[in-house]
């Protein structure tokens, strides 16, 4: 059910204190508003607001409460509702104290940010009561207190509500409670505990209660403050009648326009003593090198010469201020002398404030290039008189309008301004859209990565710009602050910025301002092209890059050997080798600082080299006994070896390694193997020739007897030949014989060659070894027959050797015996 008041009953008792001053009767009609505003109100609620039907309602003590800044205030209230309601029993489900509506719902004051931690409520026995501490001027308002139920419809708001008053000026009087007791009293709710200043003749004096108990004279004012609030003290008040030392200002405060003229006035009261002096004077202007300060007479101060005019009667002052400035804005107090007293007030006098007409924008429309817009002419003082306004663009007058509005078209670069009829050298500021903006950088050095950097966007226009910082072309919105702050700029902060202003009156755009961050290499990468296998002999290209600023010089290493250094990041192979296979790294530098990268691995693809075989063991080999042959070729990939032997289609085995376990004669031949991978093969050029035979083992040693052996023959046949020739030379000798120059020793097996020329010198030799072994064993490792056929066609004297191993006994002697017999013939 909601439900609101059908209206209180309320009961007010105004008490109104008024106060006339004597010594003023010629002043009765200049004294009549004074005398009002001086008087004091007190308003006591005696309130029972019952609000509500049906047995629903809100009661609240009081409708109107008035509170001290900073003081705590409590709002009593107590709610009801019916026990049972349409046959249920009626229970509260929510219940709070509002005084915004957000959306048509009230938004609950312990929810509310402005009043966090300062608000309270109590909920004991349908007690609603509300309590707000440290106040604040912004806290007045309607206080309204609403409960829910779970009725259909049980929702109750207590309207119209509490209205709250909180202000500075605590309202302060002062009252004579006996002949020697005066009290300090306020219609405000002032804050606990408060502390007070006492005023004597304006001067003040030690007490902080809220009586004044000490020995009082007729001729003496009072006046009381609280403590913290000294700019709202009480009226100045005599003990008995009207008749005392006091300053009474007719306004506490003014404010006048610039260039127009204010009337400053106070009564005061001598005590029934003649004046001897009198002066205005301001505390800002006071004469500073003496001590106590004197004040200064503003009608002999330069500043105000021929600007301040001041009227003074028995009991009446008044200070005129024409033509004013901005600097007059101050406290204007009054003092006087009489033979027996002189009026030293520290008590506040009038506040001045002086304020310069402004020009608002009230509407705006933009069309295209041009802006239609209502301006009005405001100063936050009412213009004296009521004075018209004259309006000025572009420096001209506007002769049409007179008011302080003024509607019109206007283009980015027109000029307005107002003024006060009159006091048109006074007029407002000027407003205007932006000039174009200029962006300025902090620094004018070279922009390090890491350092601090601020741009800053600044134009000329009123109202005052708003700005919106733009980077490349616009593209990216960064902030909205005339200052675009970089605490560490980086690398990606280099580009193109600018800046627009914009008021109500219009937009500019700035020029673009490059920022260019200068930075060290970062991190190198390394490219090889091609990208796919590298082929020996083919053209390849390493390529460094690496971001820096300024752009970086380059160096290149191979297993950290320097290969070339400069400004290019390329290194080109024309016709790669399989040697310059191996890793590669670059390193980049700058003034900011260098960095290498990670190393990048070469692999250059060959096809395998000449391959060498080596025989395991070396020494001599043993039938029966096991031969491992070796091939090996450097190539890339690695190679796939397949062994041959010589005059058989088919291989022998694959792999690097080839081993006959048990050695045969049937194994005796030539071998050769085979490297290969996809990029080609190589066959070897060392053939192995195994002969095998009866014989167990031939050593090394043994072959190189038998040469040694063909070496000694040799010589002993070439000294037996010189004998010879003696020989011939002696009678009888046979010339037939000699002419022939060859010698055939071989009976087993002749070996014979027709000298190319008749002169060449030939050697043969028959050398033959009996045993009694059933085979014979051969054993020689030669090159290949290419080889030999280059060194017979080299060659012009060739020895020949025969070496023969025979198993018969009978042929061994036969032969060893026609062998002696050839020795002595020789």
């Amino acid at each position: 059910m909601t439900s609101s008041s059908t209206g209180p009953e309320v009961q007010i008792t105004v008490l109104h204190y008024n106060m006339n001053l004597k010594g003023a009767t010629t002043n009765h009609r200049r004294l009549r508003s004074s005398q009002q505003r001086s008087g004091f109100v007190v308003f006591l609620l005696s309130v029972q607001v019952i609000q509500g039907q049906d047995g629903w309602g809100v009661t609240y003590t009081s409708t109107q409460i008035c509170a001290v800044k900073g003081s705590t205030v409590i709002i009593p209230c107590s709610y009801r509702y019916p026990y049972r309601w349409k046959s249920s029993v009626t229970r509260v489900q929510r219940k709070f104290w509002f005084t915004k509506i957000n959306n048509t719902e009230p938004v609950d004051l312990t929810t509310d940010s402005e009043y966090s931690g300062r608000v309270q409520y109590s909920y004991k026995n349908k007690d609603c009561t509300l309590r707000i501490s440290d106040l604040r001027e912004r806290d007045s308002a309607v206080y309204e207190f609403i409960f829910t139920t779970n009725q259909e419809g049980g929702r109750y708001t207590g309207s119209p509500g509490v209205t709250l008053s909180v202000t500075a000026d605590p309202g302060l009087q002062l009252s004579r409670q006996y002949s020697n007791r005066l009290e300090c009293q306020s219609s405000c709710r002032l804050p606990n505990n408060p502390s007070y200043v006492w005023y004597k003749n304006g001067q003040e004096i030690q007490t902080q209660t809220s009586y004044y108990l000490y020995p009082v004279y007729y001729s003496d004012s009072y006046s009381c403050a609280l403590q913290g609030y000294e700019d709202f003290p009480s009226p100045s008040v005599c003990v008995q009648g009207e008749s005392c030392y006091r300053v009474t200002y007719t306004d506490r405060s003014i404010c006048a326009s610039k260039g127009s003229s204010v009337n400053i006035s106070c009564l005061y009261n001598s005590y029934n003593y003649p004046d001897k002096s009198t002066l205005w004077f301001s505390r800002e202007r006071n004469h500073g090198g003496q001590n106590p300060p004197q004040p200064e007479d503003l009608s002999t101060d330069s500043q105000y010469t021929g600007r301040v005019h001041v009227e003074t009667e028995r009991g009446f002052s008044t200070l005129r201020i024409s033509d004013l400035r901005e600097r007059d804005s101050a406290e204007y107090h009054f003092k006087f002398i009489t033979p027996r007293f002189e009026w030293r007030s520290s008590l506040p006098g009038t506040t001045l404030t002086v304020t310069a007409l402004q020009v608002q924008v009230i509407r705006v429309a933009v069309y295209q290039s041009q802006i239609y817009a209502e301006l009005k002419c405001h100063s936050s003082c009412s213009p004296a008189g009521r004075l018209p306004y004259v309006w000025f663009k572009n420096g001209k007058h506007i002769t049409s309008v007179e008011t302080s509005t003024y509607k019109g078209w206007f283009s980015l670069r027109d000029i307005i301004y107002c003024a006060l009829k009159g006091h048109e050298k006074f007029p407002s500021p000027s407003v205007y859209a932006p000039n174009l903006p200029s962006v300025s950088v902090s620094t004018s050095a070279e922009i390090v990565e890491g350092s601090s950097v601020t741009l800053t966007c600044s134009s000329d226009a009123n109202p005052a710009a708003k700005y919106t910082w733009y980077k490349e072309n616009g593209n990216l919105n960064l902030q909205r602050q005339p200052q675009l702050v970089f605490s560490s700029i980086q690398s990606s902060d280099s580009g193109q910025y600018s800046c627009t202003a914009e008021n109500k009156l219009g937009r500019r755009t700035s020029q673009y301002t490059h920022i260019d961050v200068k930075y060290g290499p970062k991190l190198p990468s390394v490219s090889v092209s091609p990208s796919a296998e590298i082929v020996e002999g083919s053209s390849v290209t390493l390529t460094c890059s690496s971001d820096a600023n300024p752009a970086a010089k380059y160096t290149w290493y191979k297993e950290n050997q320097t290969l070339i250094q400069g400004q290019q990041p390329i290194y080109h192979f024309s016709s790669i080798r399989s040697e310059e296979r191996g890793n590669y790294y670059c390193k980049s530098e700058n003034q900011h600082g260098q960095i290498n990268s990670t190393s990048q691995f070469i692999d250059v693809q060959y096809g395998p080299k000449l391959p060498s075989v080596s025989v395991s063991p070396s020494a001599e080999i043993v039938e029966g006994s096991s031969v491992t042959l070796t091939c090996s070729s450097d190539a890339n990939p690695a190679a796939n070896y397949t062994w041959y032997k010589e005059n058989e289609d088919s291989p022998k085995a694959s792999g690097q390694i080839f081993t006959i376990t048990d050695f045969r004669a049937e194994h005796s031949g030539n071998y050769y193997c085979e490297a290969q991978n996809r990029r080609g093969s190589q066959n070897s050029t060392l053939h192995l020739i195994v002969v095998a035979g009866s014989m167990k083992s031939v050593a090394a040693g043994s072959i190189t007897a038998i040469f040694l052996a063909i070496i000694f023959l040799c010589a002993f046949l070439f000294i037996r030949r010189k004998r010879s020739w003696k020989r011939t030379s002696e009678p009888g000798a046979r010339p037939d014989k000699q002419a022939q120059g060859s010698v055939y020793d071989s009976p087993s097996a002749p070996v014979q060659r027709t000298p190319a020329e008749p002169h060449e010198d030939l050697c043969y030799a028959s050398v033959s070894f009996s045993k009694n072994q059933e085979d014979a064993l051969y054993s020689n490792i030669r090159l290949a027959q290419p080889h030999r056929h280059k060194e017979e066609e080299e060659d012009e004297d060739v020895e020949y050797t025969t070496v023969n191993f025979t198993s018969s006994s009978a042929t061994a002697e036969s032969g060893n015996q026609e062998a002696v017999d050839n020795l002595y013939e020789l």
